[in-house]
């Protein structure tokens, strides 16, 4: 029977992530696993934020006219990504804990310094050769590892000047390959109990609140603002969680 504190844990962590989705259109996979990674075995945290991940991602791929077109563009790294996803996600369980915690922490960090300082990098959509290959490569063993999407995908499909709701959608696409990605890795090395996808579904409801909340939020709330305090606070998450699994 899950205790009390765990469902507050959860309630409270999806809460928020899905508030900084609604906000920002992303963020819910890192900041679930920024939370739970300082509470929990991070290969249960990876598996608490599959089900609500899926879920709201599914519905941002799917909200627009655009997804054969991104299909077509971005095939490489999203068959690439995937790929690597998978065999590193059975693998991760072979690496030590604290490698990969500290790992988790380091690109949450890097992202957190990235988005601060916005960088005006740009890229053709056509021409970039085996570029695409080596972003869904690196994004997929960082996403195998420790269960983060964004790096460097999201880095990559910004640069690429595409249009708002079609980056937008490009990123809900990338995020519901990699998740089903991590599924599978999961399932495969047996981290992907029942009694973790249960408390994942639970979780569901709590992200769905928070993306409400966070798409009224954002009515109100100059969305530059927001994004400072956010990627400041996910900065020193990153900082927490590396540190922590140092000293361990």
């Amino acid at each position: 029977m899950w205790s009390p504190e765990t469902l507050g844990i959860l309630i409270f962590t999806f809460v928020v992530a899905g508030l900084v989705k609604g906000v920002t259109g992303m963020g819910l996979p890192t900041v679930a696993l920024a939370i739970l990674a300082a509470i929990f075995d991070l290969a249960e945290a990876m598996v608490l934020m599959l089900v609500p991940s899926l879920v709201t991602n599914i519905w941002q791929a799917f909200a627009g006219n655009a997804l054969i077109d991104i299909l077509r563009r971005q095939w490489l790294l999203l068959v690439t990504g995937s790929l690597v996803t998978i065999i590193l996600g059975i693998f991760s369980t072979s690496v030590d804990t604290a490698y990969l915690l500290i790992l988790l922490g380091a690109v949450l960090c890097l992202y957190s310094v990235f988005s601060l300082l916005t960088p005006q990098l740009n890229l053709s959509a056509t021409g970039t050769g085996w570029l695409p290959a080596a972003m869904g490569a690196i994004a997929g063993t960082i996403t195998g590892l420790t269960g983060t999407f964004v790096v460097p995908a999201v880095p990559y499909f910004q640069a690429l000047g595409l249009r708002p709701h079609v980056l937008i959608q490009t990123m809900g696409v990338w995020f519901t390959l990699a998740t089903l990605s991590l599924g599978v890795g999961l399932n495969t090395n047996g981290n992907l109990t029942g009694e973790f996808i249960q408390l994942s579904t639970f979780a569901i409801a709590p992200a769905l609140a928070g993306m409400w909340i966070g798409q009224r939020v954002r009515n109100k709330l100059p969305e530059q603002k927001f994004r400072t305090i956010f990627f400041l606070t996910l900065f020193v998450l990153g900082l927490y969680i590396a540190f922590k699994a140092i000293l361990s």
